[in-house]
């Protein structure tokens, strides 16, 4: 008997407004000790993902110097400043979760095989997978409860009979 996802999910979800602000969005990530989390728009349906790697993603962008090899060394430098300008002023304007957040939100149904589920996590590179029923989400599949399949002897023993 292949071991389903509603075996392995986690049933609770800490999901976030869109409206929230960047900053809001790390520190509810880090004081629950999470990497990601759904997002919600203001009916309550989840619009998207954002993830800690938004976050640094959106803040690396806006910082980096992006040396261009057609400009001079002036030009650079004066590219660099104005770049350092326009993010200082955008730190001015709350950034929001709606801005940084990822809008695709890849689920499964609640009886999809956890091997399913590994391959389409493995394919799209994701750390996280969102558990439907009824086109309703009602977990979450990490990676880390991707190790259950590991830790746990039952679970080991029954992913292994269905090969």
């Amino acid at each position: 008997m292949s071991v389903l996802a509603h075996e392995i999910m986690t049933p609770t979800i800490k999901a976030v407004p869109h409206n929230w602000t960047m900053d809001r969005l790390a520190r509810f990530l880090t004081d629950n000790e999470i990497t990601g989390s759904p997002v919600t728009d203001d009916n309550g349906d989840v619009i998207g993902i954002a993830t800690l790697k938004d976050i640094t993603e959106f803040r690396w962008n806006a910082s980096r110097s992006g040396d261009q090899p057609r400009l001079t060394e002036e030009e650079q430098e004066e590219a660099r400043r104005l770049r350092m300008v326009i993010f200082e002023e955008m730190g001015k304007v709350p950034v929001e979760v709606r801005d940084i957040m990822t809008p695709i939100v890849l689920s499964v149904d609640e009886d999809t095989p956890v091997r399913d589920i590994a391959n389409i996590m493995m394919r799209e590179h994701l750390h996280r997978i969102f558990v439907t029923r009824d086109s309703k989400i009602t977990g979450i599949i990490t990676t880390y409860d991707m190790l259950k399949l590991i830790s746990d002897r039952d679970l080991t023993q029954r992913c292994a009979e269905t090969d």
